[in-house]
């Protein structure tokens, strides 16, 4: 079975069943989805899933923070990756300046996204969510899925008045048995360090922080042989 394989699937026609939390009286401007496409051992499709995503974590709210508030509180944000090791971050506009940093050609690293990770578990309050409540490790071993490289964007998509993104990554069952996933996140490596250096010895880099987090409305049941492909979409309507 090749591993990553048929992640171009046509997402787009997918219906969303509705969602209690949505207002029909208005259109998001922005808005993100998750979608799962299950596949038998042939590659055929043999199940569609969509559902809205509604759940940043403590750790997306902190990189969304503009550098006033740092400025006017005087606070530090502390990120918390998922073995629960926590660096604080707080930003500076003096000298040479520190933030929050892209992927550093130092370390190799492309873009920040580490992956999209699947979990057996659920949690009730994802804002609090560092890690996934029972994460599926990689391998093809006992209650294991092959995961494939993560897909990053190369740009964003612009379709009449919507621009958008997509993240997706390929799974296989190789495992022997059927594997029930429940929840999905995406985790990212963060990069802190002086905004005019290229130097990693500058650079403190933290691995896999969570940054999203979605309990499935229900379990995908992946059966041995089977593959999936899980797309993230983030958009924003004008």
């Amino acid at each position: 079975m090749m591993i990553g394989s048929k992640v171009d699937y046509d997402i787009s026609n997918l219906y969303i069943p509705k969602d209690n939390k949505e207002d029909n009286d208005y259109q998001k401007s922005f808005s993100a989805t998750l979608t799962i496409i299950v596949r038998d051992k042939d590659g055929k499709v043999i199940r569609k899933y969509k559902q809205k995503s509604h759940s940043p974590t403590a750790n997306f709210i902190g990189l969304m923070l503009p550098i006033t508030w740092y400025n006017a509180t005087g606070n530090s944000w502390t990120f918390t990756n998922t073995i629960n090791n926590t660096n604080s971050y707080q930003p500076s506009i003096s000298g040479n300046g520190s933030g929050i940093l892209y992927p550093n050609n130092g370390f190799n690293d492309s873009v920040n996204i580490n992956g999209i990770l699947v979990g057996s578990g659920s949690q009730s309050n994802p804002f609090n969510a560092y890690n996934l409540n029972a994460p599926i490790s990689n391998g093809s071993g006992t209650g294991q899925l092959s995961y494939s490289s993560v897909s990053t964007p190369t740009g964003i998509t612009v379709n009449s008045n919507q621009a958008y993104f997509i993240i997706s990554q390929a799974y296989a069952n190789q495992s022997g048995e059927t594997i029930n996933i429940t929840e999905v996140g995406i985790q990212i490596s963060l990069y802190f360090g002086s905004t005019s250096s290229n130097s990693t010895s500058n650079i403190t880099r933290v691995y896999n922080v969570l940054v999203w987090y979605d309990v499935l409305s229900s379990p995908i049941s992946v059966a041995n042989g089977q593959s999936i492909v899980i797309y993230y979409t983030f958009s924003v309507n004008a």
